[in-house]
């Protein structure tokens, strides 16, 4: 069942991501997912700690959860951005 939490807040969490980074129409759902899944996990082990949150892998499925998984998201949606065009949107 945590399997099937993690891809569908994976999914809603890399979709808003790509919606801050305005990179939507350059990817489908999947990426969208796998960003969000990444990210979460880069957002729970750097940011969470910093804002005082667990994540949901620790099963503490709060608002600063989501917020540091979004923020590490974005993150990674930079970093990929940055290796494919060699700037930041």
């Amino acid at each position: 069942m945590n399997i099937i939490i993690w891809l569908v807040v994976g999914g809603i969490i890399g979709w808003l991501a790509s919606m801050i980074m305005r990179t939507n129409a350059q990817q489908g759902m999947i990426l969208n997912v796998v960003v969000g899944v990444v990210g979460s996990m880069v957002g729970g082990w750097l940011i969470a700690p910093l804002l005082g949150s667990g994540t949901v892998n620790q099963n503490d499925f709060s608002v600063m959860g989501l917020v540091a998984s979004l923020i590490g998201a974005v993150i990674l949606l930079a970093i990929v951005n940055l290796v494919r065009r060699g700037a930041v949107r």
